[in-house]
This record gives C-alpha cells, structure tokens and sequence, in this order.
C-alpha cells in the first residue's frame, strides 16, 4: 500500500502538509508513539501516528523528524486534536528531510487509520506471498538466456496480467507486449524517467500520459553520480499504478529490473570488440597513418559490423560531447554510451541493432563509425544518417535529463567510400559539433551539409600542406608580433572579419585609422602580399583558420 493511497480515503480524515513528490512511499506497518526517540522501536516503512505529547518547544521538532528519517519510516501523521493544528516547525522539519507529513483531523481517531493499515497490508501479503516464491523462480530460471527481456515480460502478462515495455533512454522500444504504445508515449515515459532519475527520487515513478497510469522503473545498478549513466539507461515501464501494491510485488517488480539489467550487461560487454575496432581505426586516422593501413583496419571492421555484406561499405562518422558544470563526470564515457543508443534506428526494436555500431571515446568527446551498406546496381545509395532526424529523434527526452547542468552536442559528417576519405569524415563531424555547440539549447546537433564550404574543405588537406601554407604567411607576423608586441595577428583577424572595412575594424580595436593603416602596410611589407586583392585576402584567411 502506497502513502497516495491512505491520502485518497476519505474516511481516515488525512491532509498532507508536505512532500507531495513522496507519496508512491510504500506503507509496511503503522506505529502510534508519543516518546521522544521512537528509533528502537522502528523498523522502516512505517506510518508514525504522534498526539504530539513529546513536543515541548520547537527545537524539540528537528531531532524528532531527524531520527524518524534515519529510521526509514514511510511518514509521520500528527493528530489535531490536542494542540489544534500542527506546528510550523514541524513542517519546516520534515520538508527538510523529505519526510511526508500528513494532519489527521480532530474527527478520526487513531485507532481508526491503524486498523485500515493493518487490515490492508495483512491482505495482501496473504493474497501474494506464496505466488511471488514461485513466480520469482519461474522469472530467475527465464532470465536473458531463456529468452531475453521480452521472455521476462511474458511471465509479467500470463502470471500477474500487467503489460510492461522496457525502453531506450530517447523512448525506442526495447522489449515489450502488444500493441505497441506509441512514439509520443514512449518518448514522453523515457523523458519523465530521466527528469525523475536526476531529481533522486526512488523508482517506480507514476507517469500519466495519454489517459493511460504508467509505473516506470529504472534499470542499471545505482551509480555515485546519476549523472554517469542516465543518460544511456534502459527504462521498464509498467501499465498500472503500482502505489496500490504490496511490497512483495514491488519486490518482484525490482527483481525483473535486475534480470533486465544482466541483458543489458551482456550487450555492453559485446560491445567491447566493436569500441576496440573503432579506437583502432580512429586511432589510426587521427595518427595520420598511410591510408592502406587504415583501410586494412576498415576491412576487418566491415564484416563485424555488417556480417555477409558483400561490397565495402561506405562510412560516416558522428562526434558527440557531453558537458557538465564543475567538468564531471568526464564526458567521453557519457557521449560513448549515450551513441551506441541513440544511433540505433528509432524504428527498430530488440538489442541487436546496436551490434552495427562501433563507438570509441577521449576524455571529452565520443566518435561513431557507423558502416552503410553500399548499394547494389539497380539501388539508390543510402545518404547515411541525417542531423536533422537525430535531433527530432532524441531531443525531447535527453533534454529532460540534462536540465539544469548538462549539455549534448553532436557532429554528423557525410558518408565517405574510401579510407581516404575517413579523416576528412572526422574532422568534418568535429567541425559540425563545434557548429552545434554555438547554438543555444542542451541538445544541439548539426551535420556537414551546414558547414560552409572552406570549413568543408580544409579536412582534405594534408598536414604537411597546411604547416607550410601556413607558416609561409603567418610566422613573419608572429616572429616581428614577438620582438615588437605589435599584435599584427589580432590586428589581421579584426580587419578580415570586419571584410575590410577600416572604419569598423579601428572601431573594434579601439584604434585611429591612421594606426591600423601603418600595422596593415606592416602585414603587406613582411609578407609581401597585398591586402586591397581579393586573392591575398582569401590567402590570409584560410591560414588563420587552419593556424
């Protein structure tokens, strides 16, 4: 039995005073005690009633509130009926120890709520207890081997007739009964999930969305931070308002969630030859390795990746960050985790989508290889992922889980055939997340069809190429900005930025004319290029952006 429960009987008179948001507290037992220290004599899950005769002045409320919170009680319930209210303090007290406080009108005696308590819990543990043994064996011997989660969820519909889907953390169906609920639905039960995860609350939380009562269970083991896993956590959520269940079935409930989480273990661990190929072959682009070695590592990549195609495929690459004040946790591991999910067709279901995505992380920031099937003579090539769907995919949820201080931004490169092509793919997402990564929002995702075209071009060409482009024009005005302080360099990105313009490009810098115009001849003599041609000008700044 639920505290929302007892909250909805009108007959046992009660008004809650404070926590609301703590009302799916299951109620195991009901002690009536006016001592000052009850604690020995508690033993978690109880509804406490008080005639509040220990109170004698209001710093006697913290400590009494303190050692009911320690001892795990479910809520306090004061009666009325001798002091004629309930004390302020004593509503400041529990608010702060997040202890739900309920008024018990001056009308019901306590006899009453103590007979409907024990009557209630005492029923159901009757009705369930000999099935749940049972059933909870039935489920451990169905676990992932017997079947996965979906074998798990069977057992839920035949043995207690309730419909329960576990799902991504965007909403996409993992395992479940039909029908199928909804994308609106799922999308809207995995955002609940990942706003009530962060705010600590304890699972199950009571979601109502489309005229329909879910109960939403977390699965994973609990982490130090949320922060870590949240983002990426599988969801189980039940069609019924589990605040009118015993504890016996909320601890079957919980069991499934373990079961659960082992296949989600599994899938972890069978992603970790796909992350070591994808570090290997990442590793190997960003080195600046010969493309024959590179593409030796794509070949044997392919087939793990795309068992029994044929031709090569093609590839694209995604970048994603994840950003947190105070910089933890580290938002490589974040980004990974939060890739091999949300990179899975939306319209797919099961696990085994994930085995075609290969996802290695830094300390900061995660990249995706992702294979396309190259298509057959008679096919339309496949355009790979697109940004736009991503973020209408996975915005909405994730968005709930990182309010307040987290931030997602995600690059998506175009598809490259080649190994050639692959580091140019790389640089091409980093650049479209640093695009996405300007724009305000905590999802931002933006894909290479919105980089402008020198930004476009500049992953293609060489290191070597570049070093020398850019040190034939840039490190004379770095070596005389060195002897003289003359700030050449800064002098020379105001006035292209401000395309030329001397009268803006003094205002910025805070200078005469007359002054910018001696450092801009200065520029043209040490480099011998003139800054009036559209060519030099060009020149100059390709090489800023490439320094």
């Amino acid at each position: 039995m639920r505290l929302r429960t007892l909250l909805d009987t009108e007959a046992l008179g009660l008004r809650l005073l404070c926590g609301e948001e703590e009302l799916d507290r299951t109620v195991r037992g009901v002690m009536t005690t006016d001592l000052r220290d009850p604690s020995r004599y508690l033993s978690g899950g109880e509804l406490v009633l008080t005639g509040l005769a220990w109170l004698r002045g209001p710093e006697d409320c913290e400590p009494f509130v303190r050692r009911l919170a320690a001892a795990g009680v479910a809520a306090l319930a004061a009666g009325e009926a001798e002091v004629g209210g309930v004390p302020q303090d004593l509503v400041d007290a529990c608010a702060r120890h997040r202890l739900p406080l309920f008024a018990v009108h001056e009308r019901v005696a306590f006899a009453t709520i103590t007979e409907h308590v024990v009557r209630q819990v005492s029923t159901e543990r009757a009705g369930d207890l000999a099935a749940v043994v049972e059933r909870h064996r039935r489920l451990m011997s169905a676990g992932p081997a017997g079947g996965g989660p979906d074998a798990v969820l069977d057992l839920l519909v035949t043995d207690l007739d309730l419909r329960a889907w576990v799902l991504s953390s965007t909403g996409r169906r993992i395992a479940g009964c039909a029908p199928e609920l909804p994308d609106q639905i799922r999308a809207e039960l995995a955002g609940e999930h990942l706003a009530a995860s962060r705010t600590g609350r304890p699972a199950p939380h009571r979601v109502q969305v489309g005229g329909r009562v879910f109960s939403v269970f977390a699965i994973r083991g609990a982490e130090t931070d949320p922060r870590a896993t949240v983002l990426s956590d599988w969801l189980l959520a039940v069609e019924a308002d589990a605040g009118d269940w015993p504890a016996e079935r909320l601890d079957l409930l919980h069991g499934v969630t373990q079961l659960i989480a082992v296949e989600r273990d599994r899938q972890d661990a069978a992603g970790a030859v796909r992350r070591r190929l994808a570090h290997e072959v990442l590793e190997l682009v960003q080195t600046g390795a010969p493309p024959a070695e590179v593409a030796a590592r794509l070949r044997v990549a392919a087939p793990v990746l795309l068992p029994g195609a044929g031709a090569a495929p093609h590839w694209q690459v995604v970048v994603a960050r994840v950003d947190w004040e105070g910089g933890e946790p580290p938002g490589g591991p974040v980004a990974q985790a939060l890739l091999e999910e949300i990179l899975v067709d939306p319209a797919s279901a099961g696990t085994d989508p994930a085995d075609r995505i290969a996802v290695a992380h830094s300390d900061d920031e995660a990249m995706a290889l992702l294979p396309l099937p190259t298509a057959g003579p008679d096919e339309q090539q496949s355009a790979g992922l697109r940004a736009e769907e991503l973020l209408r995919t996975v915005a909405a949820p994730l968005a709930r889980g990182l309010d307040g201080d987290g931030r997602l931004t995600i690059g998506v490169s175009a598809c490259v055939h080649s190994a050639e092509g692959l580091r140019g793919a790389l640089e091409e997402a980093r650049h479209a997340r640093r695009v996405a990564a300007a724009r305000p929002g905590r999802v931002c995702v933006a894909g290479h069809e919105e980089l402008a075209s020198h930004v476009l071009l500049l992953p293609f060409v060489p290191d070597d190429v570049r070093r020398a482009f850019t040190a034939r024009l840039l490190d004379p005005l770095r070596a005389y900005d060195r002897r003289h302080r003359a700030e050449l360099i800064p002098t020379l990105e105001a006035f292209l930025d401000c395309d030329g313009s001397w009268t803006r490009c003094a205002t910025r810098l805070h200078l005469h004319v007359n002054t910018l115009r001696y450092r801009i001849g200065r520029i043209e003599q040490l480099t011998s290029r003139d800054l009036s041609r559209l060519e030099d000008k060009v020149d100059f700044f390709l090489a800023l952006r490439m320094s």
